[in-house]
């Protein structure tokens, strides 16, 4: 089986066992985090870093790290690449080799992706019977989707609803282009926006607000991990209804102590033993001067 006919089975086979049809997903991070248990974060990155996977098989634990990004599309596209290659278990470094030689890791991640986020059998529903295709519909897809012209170009030309010299004119477009172009360019800001916007682990956090309110965390920490000020974390916590519970302070009653013998001894003699030892009075008779 081809890595490409391996993506797609994945990507089938997921969606299936998540209940999630073939229609287009929403918020990526939420649906890995509650189907796998995976922790999933948006970080402050440089700008050539998109996203990575680490495997800690000590404790069997997965973490999906993904960049900041004014592009939603790829940043969405990263975080099913990444899925990917949790699902196979891949261990490569997704790094070697550059985009001049792609691995089949890499290339069966990159389909997994692509039919992940817009399934053949969903853009068939979503389309229909359809004749020749304008760049009007490859930007509906694409704002359908939540996938770059190029993906969604790709996948138009797999369902046989453009030839292959229509995709290759396409796959030079951009999304910035398509949203002006046909008035969704309002929609498109808000969605850089958000994937703009750092974002800790769901479960991290639920566990750092717990202890918070427990008074075992500070609100630093909690502003810390969520990446803004003390004082936003702390009103939004405090707006719902999340305050550190006072724990009072339990003083032993004296009765209660128990009789400690000290031997003072030691202390008595150490204190009656004079420091040093005076040197005696000098009786040398003084010359008058």
């Amino acid at each position: 089986m081809s890595a490409e006919a391996e993506g797609r089975a994945a990507a089938e086979r997921f969606r299936s066992q998540q209940n999630l049809g073939v229609q287009p997903l929403g918020d990526l991070v939420a649906i890995i985090e509650q189907a796998t248990g995976i922790d999933v974060a948006i970080l402050d990155a440089d700008q050539d870093q998109h996203g990575l996977m680490m495997r800690d098989p000590q404790r069997d634990a997965v973490f999906i790290g993904v960049a900041c990004t004014r592009n939603p599309m790829r940043q969405r596209s990263t975080l099913a690449h990444e899925l990917g290659h949790v699902l196979f278990a891949d261990v490569t470094d997704s790094t070697a080799g550059g985009w001049s030689h792609r691995s089949p890791e890499e290339i069966r991640a990159d389909a997994f992706a692509r039919h992940l986020l817009i399934p053949i059998e969903g853009l068939r529903q979503f389309l229909g019977e359809r004749g020749s295709l304008t760049q009007s519909v490859l930007s509906e897809t694409v704002q359908r989707f939540l996938v770059s012209p190029k993906i969604a170009a790709i996948a138009l030309y797999q369902a046989e609803y453009i030839d292959d010299a229509t995709k290759q004119e396409w796959l030079s477009l951009t999304t910035p282009q398509l949203a002006t172009r046909f008035g969704w360019s309002d929609q498109y800001r808000a969605l850089q926006d958000e994937s703009a916007r750092r974002r800790a682990p769901q479960r991290l956090l639920a566990r750092a607000v717990r202890a918070y309110a427990e008074g075992a965390l500070s609100i630093q920490a909690i502003a810390t991990l969520r990446g803004i000020t003390r004082q936003e974390a702390e009103t939004e916590l405090r707006e719902a209804g999340v305050v550190p519970c006072e724990r009072p302070v339990v003083w032993a009653d004296p009765t209660e102590l128990p009789d400690v013998e000290v031997d003072l001894a030691a202390l008595d003699e150490a204190l009656n033993t004079p420091d040093h030892t005076p040197e005696p009075p000098d009786t040398t008779t003084r010359e008058r001067e």
